[in-house]
């Protein structure tokens, strides 16, 4: 079973839409990825940082779930990231309301020494440069390295962007952004791009609409499930890749048709995240639930069809 490195946000945040609001809770993509990775049992390693402010309550949670939290540095004189959105009602756009860098500004990640080696690294959505640092830690050459990232970065960092893009291996972005990055109305123009700056796999999230895979001129589609209620979308796209990464690092095959299980994986993964606020789904997740819901997706995608 292989290691996964995951670098990302582990953060505050307070949500809005048509079914409620929060006060300040568990998010960020680091606490998503990590969450969704720990379904698979596999060694995970989460390095982010965080203020005095943050409650040892939720290391210690992620602990449990077996999350490896040594690389999450604490700042007891600082603050910790916080952000606050508010949903509209079609629940796929969004207003960010506050956005409090604090302790994430300087942040300069630093990986702990066992996890220097792992096989598959979470680059999360973070500055392409701080990305860049963590690869440059590492002791061995990963066997793949996923990056998510922004439209924001492609805003003020999109050279930074592009020299990161040539490490990677997968690049997990959504549709508006794959766009953006590509100058390509087309999706499958748009992965084409992408794939010649650098990463061999491209995903892109569509949201409510599942996902793609792109991969040498092959493509894979998998669908979101279909929910009656969607109360809170934030740390959804986290949660798919770490889905992703999760299965991946479990089955230690990293070919395209695993890569489509793993897709699967993810997108089952996110149809939990969004039916609670932040966290708290994925913290009371079982194992059962998972198995159960797979095999409504297996029954949603599978079908007899005779071509004659």
């Amino acid at each position: 079973m292989s290691k996964l490195l995951v670098i990302g946000t582990v953060a505050f945040d307070a949500i809005e839409t048509p079914f409620g609001k929060t006060d300040k809770i568990l998010g960020g993509s680091g606490t998503f990825v990590g969450l969704a990775a720990s379904q698979f049992e596999v060694k995970t390693g989460v390095v982010s940082v965080v203020g005095g402010d943050f409650p040892a309550s939720y290391l210690e949670m992620m602990n449990s779930k077996g999350i490896n939290t040594e690389g999450v540095e604490i700042v007891k004189e600082g603050k910790t990231f916080f952000w606050s959105g508010k949903y509209h009602n079609d629940m796929n756009s969004r207003d960010t309301l506050i956005t409090e860098l604090n302790v994430l500004e300087t942040f300069a990640p630093v990986v702990p020494e066992n996890f220097k080696d792992a096989a598959i690294v979470m680059l999360g959505n973070l500055h392409p440069q701080t990305q860049a640092s963590v690869l440059d830690q590492m002791t061995k050459k990963p066997k793949l390295v996923v990056l998510d990232t922004m439209n924001f970065w492609m805003d003020i960092a999109l050279d930074d962007l592009h020299s990161i893009l040539k490490r990677v291996d997968v690049i997990t972005i959504n549709d508006e952004e794959a766009r953006q990055l590509s100058g390509e109305y087309s999706l499958v123009n748009a992965a084409k791009k992408i794939h010649e700056m650098g990463p061999k796999y491209v995903v892109i999230k569509k949201g409510e609409h599942g996902a793609l895979l792109f991969n040498n001129g092959k493509m894979f589609y998998a669908p979101a499930l279909p929910l009656a209620e969607v109360f809170d979308p934030t740390g959804a796209g986290d949660t798919f890749a770490g889905g992703f990464c999760g299965y991946l690092a479990k089955t230690e095959n990293l070919s395209f048709e695993n890569m489509k299980n793993a897709i699967i994986y993810g997108s089952n993964l996110a149809s939990f995240c969004v039916e609670k606020f932040g966290t708290e789904r994925m913290q009371e997740l079982s194992s059962k639930d998972v198995k159960t819901r797979l095999k409504a997706f297996k029954d949603l995608t599978q079908f007899d069809i005779k071509i004659s």
